[in-house]
């Protein structure tokens, strides 16, 4: 008896063993969505504990795939771990929506990443101002990646039991992403590499470039409002913004069309698993 018992035990912990990397990606994938706050360790304790939890409620007779139901048991943890944060009050998610919005704006129209002083103005406000809204984002206004938009908590985890047509949908929706990201200009590619799937700091990122962390900052809103309409433009065209006139317009627009043009479905679809999660390059 003792014997069947350790047995079980082994296989409980080479499951774990084999599926931690698993709980690093949930936590990247969480952390790419959250304020630079948020604390990495804490988000992996979670996810680990949850790992384990998972491993030994585990039942392979019911035909799920441990990989899977392991996912939805560290996300839901990492959710509840989220929770327990304070998150931005209504008036700061306001703010961020419209600075980020006049800051897109003028980037279509001056051809290039605004100043502050040039938002502010947009705004009617003072560049304090800017800058005191700024803070309050980066401690506590949480971005959704699929939207670039602002979110509640309970937006930021997918809904783990997806069907085999959403989930196909889902998965082509990661490969338009990836290959959305290898097609942005290369100093755009570098900071969106480097902040969100490398982690890198921000000050590392700007040192390599040659240039400020401001400056860093501004490149990451360009890309991604890039990114934004660029995904939009082939996935939800009603949500893209409208086509305009001028070498900017042309240059966005060719950008749009490397999208479509980097690879098929089928490549696509082959950036992610069967189960939704990216394979390794």
């Amino acid at each position: 008896m003792s014997g069947a018992v350790e047995v079980v035990d082994r296989r409980r912990e080479d499951a774990v063993r084999a599926h931690m990397p698993l709980v690093g990606h949930l936590v990247r994938e969480m952390l790419a969505r959250v304020p630079s706050h948020v604390n990495r360790d804490d988000l992996l304790s979670a996810g680990y504990a949850a790992l384990v939890a998972a491993a030994r409620g585990f039942d392979d007779s019911r035909g799920v795939p441990f990989a899977r139901f392991a996912a939805a048991r560290v996300r839901g943890a990492l959710l509840d771990e989220l929770r327990g944060l304070d998150w931005a009050s209504r008036s700061v998610r306001q703010r961020a929506r419209r600075t980020d919005s006049a800051r897109q704006e003028l980037t279509a129209e001056l051809g290039r990443t605004p100043t502050l002083p040039e938002v502010a103005e947009r705004l009617g406000c003072s560049v304090q101002d800017i800058e005191s809204a700024d803070d309050d984002v980066q401690r506590a206004v949480v971005f959704s990646l699929q939207g670039f938009a602002t979110a509640g908590a309970d937006d930021m985890v997918t809904e783990p039991s997806a069907g085999p047509e959403e989930m196909l949908i889902r998965r082509e929706r990661m490969g338009y992403l990836r290959h959305a990201v290898d097609v942005l200009p290369d100093r755009l590619r570098a900071v969106i590499t480097g902040y969100f799937f490398d982690e890198r700091p921000m000050a590392q990122i700007a040192a390599d470039l040659g240039v400020t962390e401001s400056r860093v900052s501004q490149l990451r809103a360009e890309a991604l409002s890039l990114l934004k309409d660029g995904l939009n433009t082939h996935l939800e065209p009603s949500l893209a913004a409208a086509p305009k006139d001028g070498c900017v317009a042309r240059r966005r627009a060719a950008y749009y069309d490397q999208i479509a043009t980097r690879g098929t479905l089928r490549d696509r679809l082959a950036v992610t698993g069967p189960d939704g999660l990216p394979v390794a390059a």
